[in-house]
């Protein structure tokens, strides 16, 4: 596109400036730099210590992650690192109410463990005896929160797969090859068994990888919903992919049934999230259904008996394109509650489909979608397999951006340092280099401004921002870099980019209004996140989290009153999902055709999947009995769902086995939404010599029932951070 065009021109034109004035040394000490092949070296301290990996495999809803933080639980030290701010709240406020005194860190906030009356006083009916608890030290935090220079007991690593992730990648592999711990537990899906096999035996590490089964059944049901919300019953999740969509679909599914709906998406308060997750989870209420954010897929304490899906494609911030398998399979798995640890275990892989008649027993999860025509694309991706994962990510660290810059003359732009790096990168064949993402756009934002170091710059780069909302940050950023390098004026209230005006207008429910707030949000976030990183600047922490609240209040009392007109915005979503999906169907043809298959000529669209649209395929699905991923007996004719699922394995492998990445992707709306307002509202690769690792594997087939976490609000004191990496993600 455009934008790329220029990126290149520019890079091409700095290049040469630049290049003319490198000397042969420069050049080699450049390459040995980047020379990324061997992260394990990044950490030299963790290869002194011996460590033992537990890597916990199986389905959703097997317990693997259960287990994992009950060894957690017995350490004297440790911390759990989880994809989303979400989770370690989740973790952090389960590890209180049990006692087990737990702090937690993200990118944006920090809580202690939270007092306990009496906590220095003798443990109750037990005179003479100190509470254990009393010396334990555990934290909670998002994955790149680590604390890789702390040693500690236990490690819980979760949701593993990430691992191979284009972005976000590099956050798991730090994680994993540098974190200090006698004990690191894994918990992720079979396809990372492989990957982290070879990690392990590379760097010595002993490895046990424990298997799981799922605790219960998973089914899809034979129809969708053909879009009625009025056969919705208790226990039902809605997965929406935006936060307008959620509360569309809230306030129209109230509207349809009568009875009330719990929402939960990342950006709620933490104490909002909780007292939903309550409602929902209570039986003895009229709070029947949830809508919610793609972060179900994640493991939240949800009792979920039907996961239902408004779309199969997700605007990423940037395009909308089709969900991929992993997350699909993830999201749909969450389905079912957690049976008795008596009750008989059930096929891992096994996926089912339902009668159309006859009662479901209650254990039984069940997916489905909204409209019939997603239905397909969710059967197609609930019988098939993810390939397994075959890099991990990678970014480089810090210390080894300065040394690469030190060999760039002085005025060098740090965007084309940072693609120099990227471009001139050897890789083992085990791992891959995260992308910059958003890193390049910053740093060219931020140029024009001195006195900045390139440690400065790195970790601005880092900043969470998104390319979307450039004209917040056209202005916001620099004034950020610009705080930091005089070292004053960071106070909330003397940065003039931030919006904070718009709290002293009058209240207006309209769409423009929400944006507005969500800009000021976005910058407040910012502001935070950056007040860990340079305290000295920003100081007004508090401040910033008190407007914070406000604002939040603010968006939420329009979102609840914004009237939305959700079946016009799904209509637009289907034409949306229906081009996204004939252009896949056209690529496996054509691909199919390529490669000897009975395709359609070139590569079109058939006139019979057309007049089907890849629905009416019922025939043959009702005639399968169970999804398993066995050969069949060899087709006569191309599959509509094959070419479908087929379609959507070559366009995402080809970035990432796993695209993934829940709900600290949501957005609040997409451009041009689909959403309808009335005017008058209120209302390269190298061998290596491996040391050879122990691998034990054992079946573990435990199915303990995951006891449900006690929701409370959650604070913490600065935890040691690792190295910043110019890499963009939940932080």
């Amino acid at each position: 596109g455009k934008n790329g065009l220029e990126e290149r021109i520019k890079y091409a034109f700095y290049g040469y400036v630049t290049g003319s004035r490198f000397t042969p040394s420069d050049i080699r000490n450049q390459k040995d730099l980047a020379d990324l092949r061997y992260p394990s070296e990044w950490f030299p301290a963790t290869r002194r210590r011996p460590r033992e990996i537990h890597l916990h495999v199986g389905p959703t809803n097997s317990g693997k992650t259960y287990h994992a933080l009950q060894r957690l639980e017995q350490a004297e030290s440790g911390c759990y690192a989880g994809p989303l701010r979400l989770l370690a709240h989740e973790v952090y406020t389960r590890m209180n109410a049990k006692g087990v005194p737990c702090r937690l860190v993200t990118g944006e906030e920090r809580r202690s463990a939270e007092e306990r009356p009496a906590a220095t006083q003798e443990q109750p009916g037990k005179a003479g005896e100190v509470d254990s608890n009393l010396h334990r030290y555990l934290t909670s935090c998002t994955v790149e929160m680590v604390p890789l220079n702390t040693k500690v007991d236990v490690a819980v690593i979760d949701e593993i797969q990430m691992i191979g992730d284009p972005d976000r990648g590099w956050a798991w592999t730090n994680a994993l090859l540098g974190v200090q711990a006698k004990e690191v537990h894994l918990c992720g899906e079979e396809r990372t068994v492989p990957l982290i096999t070879e990690i392990c035996a590379s760097i010595g590490d002993k490895l046990h990888v424990h298997h799981y089964q799922r605790l219960s059944p998973l089914q899809v049901a034979s129809t969708s919903l053909n879009g009625d919300l009025s056969l919705l019953r208790k226990g039902d999740c809605i997965v929406s992919f935006s936060v307008v969509g959620i509360h569309a679909l809230r306030r129209e599914i109230e509207k349809r049934t009568g009875r009330k709906v719990a929402i939960v998406y990342g950006s709620l308060p933490p104490e909002t999230r909780a007292q939903q997750a309550r409602l929902f989870n209570d039986p003895n209420n009229d709070y029947d259904f949830l809508v919610a954010s793609d972060a179900v897929g994640m493991g939240l304490n949800l009792a979920i008996k039907r996961m239902i899906f408004e779309s199969s494609s997700k605007f990423d911030g940037v395009a909308r394109g089709p969900l991929s398998i992993a997350a699909i399979k993830q999201i749909g798995g969450r389905a079912g509650r957690f049976p008795r640890a008596a009750q008989p275990t059930i096929d891992p892989h096994g996926v089912y489909i339902m009668n159309r008649a006859g009662d479901v027993p209650d254990n039984i999860g069940l997916v489905t979608t909204l409209e019939d025509f997603d239905y397909s694309v969710v059967l197609s991706a609930m019988r098939s397999e993810p390939e397994p994962l075959a890099t991990a990510g990678i970014f480089p660290p810090t210390p080894v951006l300065e040394r690469f810059a030190s060999y760039f003359p002085p005025g060098t732009p740090f965007s084309y340092i940072l693609t120099r790096l990227h471009e001139l990168s050897q890789m083992h064949r085990r791992f891959h280099l995260c992308g910059l993402r958003d890193q390049v756009w910053v740093a060219d934002l931020i140029e024009p401004v001195q006195g900045l170091t390139i440690n400065d710059r790195n970790m601005i780069c880092a900043c969470p921002a998104a390319k979307g909302d450039i004209e917040l940050w056209r202005k916001l950023m620099p004034a950020f870099a610009r705080c930091i390098a005089t070292g004053s004026g960071g106070d909330v209230l003397d940065i003039e980019e931030l919006p904070l005006d718009i709290l002293d207008e009058a209240d207006t429910i309209t769409r423009e209004q929400l944006k507005k707030l969500e800009q000021l949000h976005k910058g407040l976030v910012a502001y935070l996140w950056l007040s860990y990183r340079f305290a000295g600047v920003f100081r007004t922490r508090p401040l910033a989290t008190h407007v914070k609240g406000l604002v939040e209040e603010k968006i939420e009392y329009v979102l609840a009153n914004l009237n939305l007109d959700a079946k016009k915005r799904r209509a637009m979503l289907q034409q949306k999902d229906k081009a996204i999906r004939e252009q896949a169907m056209r690529d496996a043809a054509a691909a199919a055709a390529a490669t000897g298959g009975e395709g359609e000529g070139e590569g079109g669209v058939s006139p019979d999947m057309e007049e089907k649209d890849g629905l009416e395929a019922q025939d043959a699905e009702e005639e399968m009995a169970v999804i398993s991923d066995a050969p069949s007996d060899g087709p006569t004719s191309i599959d509509i769902d094959e070419l479908i699922t087929d379609a959507l394995d070559t366009r995402e492998v080809a970035a990432s086995p796993d695209q993934f990445s829940g709900e600290e992707d949501v957005v609040f709306e997409e451009p041009d939404a689909p959403l309808a307002e009335e005017d008058s509202v209120p209302a390269e690769e190298s061998t290596t010599v491996e040391e050879s690792a122990t691998v034990e594997e054992s079946t573990d087939t435990r199915q303990s029932e995951e006891k449900p976490a006690t929701e409370q609000s959650p604070e913490v004191h600065d935890n040691a951070e690792p190295a910043p990496q110019a890499a963009t993600g939940a932080r």
